[in-house]
């Protein structure tokens, strides 16, 4: 199953969202459902990030006027990523 990132601008900040579910048929809107936020613990917190998961969170589906997005990104789920070496590097 992919993934989507998709980059936009809102408020005057780039914003980056990642989901499981894509919907172009709108003709004005990029439709994004099911939104996924890691859950890892982290070190460092990033407040843009935050800020993010804070503003979008709680939604369940959001509509995004195509003008202001940027760049959609499709990405292999993160199950199915693998840490592999280089050849010749052991």
């Amino acid at each position: 199953m992919s993934l989507y990132r998709v980059h936009f601008k809102w408020k005057e900040k780039e914003i980056e969202l990642t989901a499981r579910s894509l919907d172009l048929t709108h003709p004005y809107f990029v439709s994004i459902k099911n939104l996924v936020f890691s859950t890892e613990e982290k070190l460092v917190i990033n407040p843009s990030e935050e800020e993010t998961r804070r503003v979008f969170g709680a939604s369940d589906h959001l509509m995004i006027p195509f003008q202001t997005v940027s760049l959609i990104e499709e990405l292999p789920d993160d199950h199915d990523r693998k840490v592999m070496t280089f050849p010749g590097r052991e």
